[in-house]
């Protein structure tokens, strides 16, 4: 019995330090799934464990270490109060931002959103240039509802005089079709990798052209797709927790993958849907996942220009394909710093040295080989670098400090005024902003 009630305390112990580090942390991004009544629940818990250590004595002993049990177990609900007035404060900052800033760095971000609520004053006072939206966005409602909100949010644009926003998604078909339903599920273009190459090109302008007529009677006008990346040629990679790069590659085939994107982009384009190529500079040989740890590309460039780049290269010659750049560090061009802020890679490999002048966006900068680093530094490089839209799409909350970070850098003078006008011109061009 002494046994199990000292197990019991031990346990107790551990679990209070770990509700409190939730508490402290609870707006980091990997808590997202605790959010609303998982904040609940840990609440009630705590009040429930105090309340029986109370009841069972644990205050009245003469023994300090009762007390402090008792004190730990009502700490996760003050730290859990300590990190949303941090977040509230932050947003108030944020949204008392002088309208000119706003419009000048907001620009440059793309939001994910949980509510209408939530988007609505960031898209109808120009602090965001577009939405994400995604099956958090569709569940449980109809296609009409999701097409309603979209056409509000254009609306509210359109009465402040601001550039209609862009609405972005992930519907590459296959695995990553996060809008179907209500949409209708397509293969993945992996699929087409076998047929004949006069069929592969006709089913992948089909897929695209359905892709692109569904997301456009939705308001959707930006796809993040297709996928670039060569097959990896390992079936599977136990470090792959999210990405599944395997499973989404088109091909280990240069060509193939080159002409199976290329016509899939053209159905796309021919809805008045825009086209994102990624992720570059490629994951086909990266074994870690950014979603949550660093990755290092140490294969030499002449390799990877004569493989893995050929399909960037050649389909952003041939179609208005925007590109988007992940968490990957290229280790011959810029080492241990992610392609998605590395001048080197953006300004000296992708604008001068390939001369692409279109869009070049960030994979989600909520990602862990970002956010678990220096996410202030990361943002301000990325802008200094020449990428225009910066992604904040699994939690768009995380949009208050990263706009905070931009807009610090902007009063120290840390940005790069060339590069911005650069940048500014690229998104005139792309008709993106006025």
């Amino acid at each position: 019995m002494q046994v199990s009630k000292c197990i019991g305390t031990i346990l107790l112990w551990i679990a209070g330090l770990v509700f409190v580090l939730v508490g402290v942390n609870n707006n980091d991004p990997y808590l997202v799934p605790l959010r609303g009544t998982g904040n609940l629940f840990l609440v009630v818990a705590c009040i429930l464990v105090v309340f029986m250590l109370v009841r069972g004595g644990a205050w009245r002993r003469r023994a300090p270490a009762g007390k402090l049990l008792v004190v730990l177990w009502c700490l996760p609900p003050l730290a859990m109060l300590a990190a949303h007035g941090v977040f509230e404060v932050r947003k108030h900052h944020v949204l008392q931002t002088e309208p000119g800033l706003t419009q000048s760095v907001g620009q440059h971000f793309i939001v994910g959103y949980r509510s209408f609520d939530e988007v609505a004053p960031l898209a109808e006072k120009g602090f965001v240039a577009g939405i994400y939206v995604t099956r958090r966005n569709v569940v449980g409602r109809t296609a009409d509802a999701l097409r309603a909100e979209i056409a509000t949010l254009q609306a509210r644009r359109r009465a402040a005089r601001l550039p209609p926003l862009m609405v972005a998604t992930d519907q590459e078909g296959g695995i990553v079709s996060h809008l179907a339903p209500p949409l209708t599920r397509l293969p993945a273009l992996a699929s087409l990798a076998e047929l004949a190459p006069d069929e592969q090109k006709a089913k992948a302008e089909e897929l695209g052209r359905i892709h692109g007529r569904e997301l456009a009677s939705l308001g959707i006008n930006l796809n993040f797709a297709p996928v670039l990346d060569l097959r990896p040629k390992a079936k599977h990679n136990r470090l792959d927790f999210n990405t599944l790069i395997n499973q989404r590659a088109i091909s280990d085939d240069p060509a193939k993958v080159t002409a199976i994107a290329g016509a899939y982009i053209h159905g796309l384009e021919s809805a008045g849907v825009n086209a994102t190529v990624k992720h570059f500079p490629g994951l086909g040989r990266v074994r870690a996942d950014t979603h949550h740890f660093n990755a290092d590309l140490d294969t030499p460039v002449g390799e990877l220009e004569a493989a893995d780049w050929r399909p960037f290269r050649d389909v952003l010659s041939s179609t208005g394909a925007r590109l988007m750049i992940g968490h990957v560090a290229v280790s011959a061009l810029d080492p241990g710093r992610p392609a998605s802020h590395s001048k080197a890679v953006v300004d000296g490999l992708i604008r001068k040295r390939w001369n692409y002048q279109g869009i070049v966006m960030t994979d989600d900068l909520v990602m862990g080989a970002i956010y678990q680093h220096d996410v202030c530094t990361a943002v301000v490089e990325a802008l200094n670098a020449g990428v225009d839209l910066l992604l904040v799409a699994y939690d768009g909350l995380q949009f208050y400090r990263l706009f905070a970070c931009a807009t610090d850098a902007a009063a120290r003078g840390e940005l790069d005024t060339a590069m911005l006008h650069d940048s500014e011109t690229r998104l005139r061009r792309a008709r993106l902003v006025d």
